[in-house]
């Protein structure tokens, strides 16, 4: 396998996969640190993975501590075991000089996932807040290492209360008021970091439970860059 292969996989899987941070991820103009980008979407895709396709919960803590087995092997300076997309987050940390915290956020918010009764409101933001809010950190860092690292978090909050509530798994003025909170404290990213939050804009169409076409999608986020607002 060439040494651009596993970045094209990894850019391939986003945009079937993950095609709204995908669509953010071409407003990067700079080719290696959207690849950067892909690999942390890609990690947080197989964490995502462990809940849904173990047989159990107990399967899928194995699942998870796998991947942080990986960040140890990273952040101690062992040899990283040989995964696509643990080879590409090692790489980005190593070139962006990434802390743990965020990617261990990611983590642990999908601990939340394996337990089998429904989550409360104050619950789900805990894991949005996790999950893809500390998936908006570390791309933010990428792209911009003087990124306001609460607003990141607070938008990519807000883009996963959104795809909660398009799912029926929040509905309700309480949480209509905590996607607009979230995506009032999201506002105000630097130009630098602003795709590792643009999909955010996506939010209200998704709580609405549709997803946006490709081209109102793209039109969107346009919009939202060109503005520098969600």
């Amino acid at each position: 396998m060439s040494e651009t292969q596993p970045a094209a996989d990894l850019d391939d899987q986003a945009r079937r996969l993950d095609p709204e941070r995908w669509l953010s991820s071409r407003f990067i103009a700079d080719p290696a640190a959207r690849a950067d980008v892909m690999a942390v979407y890609a990690f947080d895709y197989e964490l995502a993975r462990a809940p849904k396709v173990a047989s159990n919960a107990l399967m899928g803590e194995i699942r998870l501590t796998w991947w942080r087995e990986v960040l140890d092997e990273v952040f101690e300076g062992r040899p990283v075991r040989q995964h696509p997309t643990a080879q590409a987050l090692a790489a980005a940390i190593a070139r962006h000089a990434l802390p743990r915290e965020p990617l261990e956020a990611m983590i642990e918010a999908r601990y939340r996932e394996l337990d089998a009764a429904p989550m409360n409101l104050a619950d789900a933001l805990e894991w949005a807040r996790g999950s893809a809010g500390g998936a908006a950190r570390a791309v933010a860092l990428i792209l911009d290492p003087k990124a306001d690292l609460v607003r990141a978090e607070r938008a990519g909050e807000a883009w996963a209360i959104g795809l909660l509530m398009g799912t029926a798994d929040m509905e309700g003025e309480a949480a209509q008021a905590a996607l607009s909170e979230a995506l009032a404290a999201g506002q105000g990213m630097s130009v630098a970091a602003f795709p590792a939050v643009a999909h955010a804009t996506l939010a209200r169409v998704r709580a609405q439970g549709r997803r946006a076409s490709e081209l109102e999608a793209r039109l969107r986020l346009f919009w939202a860059s060109a503005r520098g607002r969600l």
